[in-house]
C-alpha cells in the first residue's frame, strides 16, 4: 500500500480499487472510488490514467468515523484520527467556532470537531463534582500541557483563558436565555443542558436547574434553530428532557423501570435521538475496558497514560445491570429512534474517568452496540450517517460522489465482524492519506 508522501489535494487524484465498500447505510457494489483535492468525485466506473491507484487488497472502506459526545483536547482529536474517527462533537467544551480558530489555528493531523461549548447547568451542578477543587487550572490539565508543543500549549492556554474568564452562572429563566446567546456568539454548533441529580455518579443531591429554567433554554436554541442535547442517566431525568422539547438524549438511561415501555414512545413521539454512550455506562457499573486495552490494535496506539485509563472505571453505580442498557437500547432502536454512537471520553487521561479514551472507544461503543443485538451494519450507520444527519454534517458519514473524503480503510469485513474496524489500513481526512 502506498503512504509517507503528500500530495497538495488540489492537484492530486487517488483512486482506491479492490474495496469492499460500505456508503454509511449498506454495502454497495461497486468496488473503487476516486479522489480528489478533498473529494469523492466519484464511486465506481473508469479509473482516470492520471490516478495513483491505491490496492485495498480486498478491505473493507468505511466512512470517517463520528463520535456523537465527546469532551477532547488537541491530544485527544489526534488520538481519534489514528483510529479513524474523523469527527468527534463535543458536548461541553472549549471547541466552537471560536476556540477553533483561537486553538487550532495552526494544528493538522487531527480529527474535525464541532462543539456546544458551554453547557447550561446549575452552580454547583454536574459535571462539577467530577472536577478538583482548586487551583484556577486543574493539574490534570497542566500535565497535558507540558506534553505539547510550544504552539499547542499556547493556543490552549489562550482559549482556556478565554473561555474561563467569566464563568457563567444560570439561576434564572433571563440568565439561561443570556447563555444560549452566549454560546451562539462564540459559534456553539448546538446546546447542551444538564439534568443530573447524582445518583448514578455518585454523588447525590446534586443541584438541578429547575425544568421553567431548562424550558427558556431549549425553546431560546431553538429561535437559533440549534440542537438541543440533554444530559440525562436516568430514565426520570430522560422524561423530564423529553417533555422539555430536547432534540437529543446524550445519554441512555441506565436503570430499568416499570414505565419504560412509556418512555421509550416519549422519545418516538417526539422524534429525539438518543447516544447511548454504553461504554461509559459500562464503566459506570465497574467494568474496566481491559480487553480493549490488551489488544494490539489498541495499545500500539495510545499512551500509556490513556491505557491504565482504559483498565479502570467510573465505578460509581455499581448495583446496577450491564442488561438494562442493552435492553433499553435495543427497544429504542426496534422503536425507529435513532441511535448514533458516542463515548463521553474525557479530554485528557484522568484516573477517576476510567474506560474510556479517544478514537478507541468508539470501536468498543460498536462493540457494545452489537453485543445488545444490532447488526454490524446497524452499528455502522450509527457511526456514520446517522449522526452526520442528526447533526447536520451532510458533507460527511457517506460514501457518495461530492461527499468529503473521510475514509477509513480496513482488514477484513467489519459489516460481518464488528471488531474488524479496529484493524485500520489507512486513514484519509479530507482526502489526504494520514495513515496506513
Amino acid at each position: 500500500m502506498k503512504n509517507g508522501t503528500q500530495y497538495s489535494p488540489l492537484e492530486e487524484v487517488t483512486a482506491i480499487t479492490n474495496a469492499r465498500i460500505f456508503d454509511g447505510e449498506k454495502v454497495i457494489e461497486s468496488r473503487s472510488i476516486v479522489i480528489k483535492g478533498g473529494t469523492i468525485i466519484a464511486v465506481g466506473g473508469d479509473i482516470a490514467a492520471n490516478a495513483t491507484v491505491i490496492d485495498a487488497e480486498n478491505g473493507t472502506l468505511l466512512p470517517g468515523l463520528i463520535d456523537a459526545h465527546v469532551h477532547t483536547s488537541i491530544g485527544g482529536l489526534r488520538d481519534a484520527l489514528h483510529f479513524g474517527v474523523t469527527t468527534e462533537l463535543e458536548m461541553n467544551g472549549d471547541f466552537t467556532e471560536r476556540g477553533r480558530m483561537i486553538q487550532l489555528k495552526n494544528v493538522d493531523d487531527i480529527a474535525d470537531v464541532r462543539s456546544a461549548g458551554t453547557a447550561i447547568t446549575a452552580p454547583g451542578g454536574h459535571p462539577d463534582e467530577l472536577l478538583p477543587d482548586g487551583d484556577e487550572i486543574p493539574e490534570f490539565v497542566l500535565k497535558e500541557l507540558e506534553k505539547l508543543s510550544k504552539e499547542d500549549r499556547e493556543a490552549m492556554l489562550a482559549a482556556y483563558a478565554h473561555d474561563h474568564e467569566e464563568v457563567p452562572q444560570v439561576t434564572t429563566v433571563e440568565e439561561a436565555i443570556k447563555h444560549v446567546h452566549t454560546q451562539v456568539e462564540n459559534g456553539a454548533d448546538y446546546i447542551k443542558i444538564m439534568i443530573e441529580e447524582g445518583t448514578v455518579m455518585g454523588a447525590p443531591g446534586l443541584p438541578v436547574l429547575s425544568d421553567e429554567i431548562l424550558k427558556a433554554a431549549v425553546e431560546e436554541a431553538h429561535k437559533f434553530d440549534k440542537v438541543v442535547i440533554a444530559h440525562v442517566l436516568t430514565a426520570h431525568s430522560s422524561q423530564t428532557a423529553i417533555d422539555l422539547g430536547v432534540d437529543g438524549l446524550g445519554h441512555l438511561f441506565i436503570d430499568r423501570p416499570k414505565y419504560t415501555p412509556e418512555l421509550v414512545q416519549s422519545i418516538v413521539d417526539s422524534g429525539a435521538f438518543v447516544t447511548p454512550c454504553l461504554v461509559l455506562n459500562s464503566s459506570i457499573l465497574g467494568n474496566p475496558a481491559s480487553e480493549l486495552a490488551n489488544d494490539p490494535r489498541v495499545y500500539s496506539k495510545l499512551s500509556p497514560e490513556w491505557i491504565d485509563i482504559l483498565n479502570s472505571s467510573f465505578n460509581t453505580f455499581p448495583q446496577g445491570k450491564m442488561e438494562n442498557s442493552f435492553k433499553n437500547v435495543m427497544d429504542l432502536h426496534h422503536a425507529g429512534v435513532d441511535i448514533l454512537v458516542g463515548t463521553d471520553v474525557a479530554p485528557v487521561p484522568v484516573s477517576n474517568l476510567g474506560g474510556l479514551a479517544h478514537g478507541a472507544s468508539v470501536h468498543h461503543e460498536l462493540q457494545l452496540l452489537v453485543t445488545a443485538g444490532f447488526t454490524p451494519i446497524e452499528a455502522l450507520q450509527s457511526a456514520t450517517s446517522k449522526p452526520a444527519r442528526r447533526f447536520g454534517l451532510h458533507d460527511r458519514g457517506r460514501i457518495a460522489e461530492g461527499a468529503r473524503a473521510d475514509l477509513v480503510l480496513v482488514d477484513g469485513d467489519p459489516t460481518t465482524n464488528i471488531s474488524e474496524t479496529l484493524s485500520i489500513k489507512a486513514v484519509w481526512f479530507k482526502g489526504v492519506q494520514k495513515q496506513s
